[in-house]
């Protein structure tokens, strides 16, 4: 004989499982989500890493400011620093050392040296021989990865195109008389004049190594520290 059921109980059916096909459409679903959020991270940090970057290269341009206003408007003539560090101009590219590790001396009592841009920190790119320069300034050891194209020589007699210890103005002249023979046009003022650059290696240059073609700290693009203090981002379509 069946035993009468118990007041005040309720039978359910038996809970069912996920069946294999609901689980696949959820792993899809996860991963049409991560396909856009993922790269739209990237895309955040990339940005980040390059306001962050552009920061650092408007305080190297208040240390020039600085350095300016304590030595009547010249700027640094540290060639002998340039030599001590090891100059090496390169076979492929670039074509000199315009690596700013001698900044860190010569700007110490102005705001510092060119430093590295967070872009670069954790790639092999920052570690490349034409990009990183450690140096030791004041017991402290510290690296750069910024060029400054316009201190890249340490010739006895300062070239045209170099800066050492000119005004910015007779620097400005010296550079557009270098290009006299050029087909690049001359800067029309201080604003055109580039000071302080993130490396990086054009793809339509022809010395520029296999390894390194089309490389660069920030994609499609460089910050640039110019001549009269500002710094701003600068699209380079010979860039990846």
């Amino acid at each position: 004989m069946r035993a009468p059921a118990c007041p005040g109980l309720v039978s359910h059916p038996a809970s069912r499982g996920f069946t294999l096909i609901e689980l696949l459409v959820v792993v899809a679903i996860i991963a049409v989500l991560a396909s856009l959020v993922l790269p739209a991270l990237a895309a955040a940090r990339a940005k980040s890493a390059r306001v962050a970057c552009l920061s650092q290269l408007h305080q190297l341009g208040l240390g020039f400011a600085l350095y300016l206003g304590d030595q009547q408007d010249h700027l640094p003539d540290r060639r002998d620093l340039k030599l001590s560090l090891g100059y090496r101009p390169w076979t492929d590219w670039p074509p000199s050392d315009p690596r700013g590790g001698w900044t860190f001396e010569a700007l110490a009592q102005s705001g510092g040296g060119a430093g590295m841009c967070p872009a670069l920190v954790h790639r092999p790119l920052g570690q490349a021989i034409q990009v990183l320069q450690t140096v030791s300034s004041n017991g402290i050891r510290q690296s750069t990865g910024f060029w400054l194209w316009r201190f890249d020589r340490a010739d006895a007699v300062v070239p045209l195109d170099n800066f050492w210890n000119k005004t910015p103005e007779s620097a400005l002249e010296d550079f557009r008389a270098s290009l006299l023979n050029s087909t690049t046009p001359p800067p029309d003022g201080l604003s055109a004049v580039e000071l302080a650059v993130d490396p990086y290696f054009p793809r339509t240059i022809p010395a520029v190594s296999a390894a390194l073609s089309g490389q660069s700290a920030h994609r499609g693009g460089r910050n640039r520290l110019m001549l009269d203090g500002s710094a701003a981002w600068f699209r380079d379509n010979r860039l990846n």
